[in-house]
């Protein structure tokens, strides 16, 4: 019997799969499809994702610097508002790569990795769990002592087990345009119902383009504007749901759900690469397989690691909706240099953010 299956060979299932493996755990991870396909997913990052990765893994991955990012209350063309540093204050990287890469750390430290497996069922008994999936040589079923569902936003292994959804499901649509695009600031619009759009220059590999929206928005609709806003020709799109709010609880009796499963993102971007991998870091170092209890020690530390800063992201996220002469007032107190780390709201009450406000005035 295995110590832990997990479902979802994402970066917070990999992440996962590579800490409890180095932590001397038998861990099988099964992918429904190509690791990093389809892709689903805004590949701009803060630089901590670094921290995450192989030495040399940014030669590989890395798109462009971003310096900062132009706030606009109406289309392309509106006066934008500039938040800035001196140095780069994120990436933007090659998103399919970031999966097969952390995939592949996952294997070298132990952990067996085998994609196209669909899970169909999950099984929890009083010794284990069994879990079924749809292979390449047909319906096999997999023991282990616990299964993390890292299967994303509409997890499957949430649903066998019983486990709440997220508190929203929101409908995300990305686009890309091949052409390269070297400039070093993000577009954000804030044109969009509870949300955001935005264009993401990624260097050689030309431009992303993406907005998200609540059920029963016409995304599709919304996002053609956004990109003929911007006389932009798109070479690829997708979609996805971006999940805000985590569910009331996120184990089971041996059974715990990591990553977009457990809504374990930023409310204010719908991002949660870091989030994800910081939690799967918290799992790994929680859990003892043979002692279900410890899912209780990984529920309340999970939700310590991120409760304040997920906490502030929903305040951040109610600006998207205050009346447009509040939005103004904000933007201009804010605009300009800063010192706020792009993936910790709490850094907004930080000494070096506070002397960048003073120096304003």
């Amino acid at each position: 019997m295995r110590d832990f299956v997990v479902v979802g060979a994402g970066p917070a299932g990999s992440r996962f799969a590579r800490s409890a493996a180095e932590a001397g755990h038998d861990v099988l991870v099964l992918e429904s499809g190509e690791i990093g396909r389809p892709l689903a997913c805004s590949g701009h990052v803060s630089l901590d994702v670094w921290d995450f990765l192989p030495e040399g893994a940014r030669d590989d991955l890395f798109q462009n610097d971003i310096y900062g990012a132009r706030f606009h209350l109406g289309g392309a063309d509106s006066e934008p508002h500039r938040f800035y540093k001196d140095e780069p204050v994120s990436n933007a990287i090659d998103r399919v790569g970031l999966d097969k890469t952390l995939a592949h750390c996952a294997e070298e430290a132990g952990a067996e990795v085998r994609d196209g497996y669909t899970v169909t069922a999950v099984d929890e008994k009083p010794g284990g769990v069994e879990v079924t999936a749809s292979g390449p040589d047909g319906v096999e079923t997999f023991e282990a002592r616990m299964v993390g569902g890292a299967d994303g936003p509409r997890s499957r292994v949430r649903d066998e087990v019983g486990l709440p959804e997220p508190e929203e499901l929101l409908h995300g649509v990305l686009g890309f345009d091949f052409e390269p695009d070297h400039q070093d600031f993000v577009d954000v619009h804030l044109t969009v119902p509870r949300f955001f759009a935005w264009r993401i220059p990624r260097g050689d590999s030309g431009v992303e383009y993406g907005l998200a929206v609540r059920p029963g928005d016409d995304a599709p609709q919304r996002f053609d504007d956004l990109v003929a806003d911007y006389d932009a020709d798109i070479d690829k799109r997708c979609s996805g749901a971006i999940p805000i709010g985590p569910p009331e609880r996120t184990v089971g009796k041996r059974s715990f759900l990591v990553g977009d499963a457990a809504a374990q993102t930023k409310p204010f971007t719908g991002g949660g690469i870091l989030y994800g991998m910081r939690a799967a870091d918290v799992a790994a170092r929680e859990i003892d397989p043979r002692q279900p209890a410890t899912l209780d020690d990984y529920e309340r530390a999970w939700r310590d690691e991120l409760r304040n800063d997920q906490r502030l992201g929903s305040l951040v996220r109610a600006g998207y909706s205050m009346p447009r002469p509040i939005q103004k007032a904000g933007m201009r107190a804010f605009s300009g240099e800063i010192a706020v780390h792009m993936d910790r709201p709490t850094s907004l009450f930080s000494k070096a953010q506070l002397r960048a406000l003073l120096s304003w005035n």
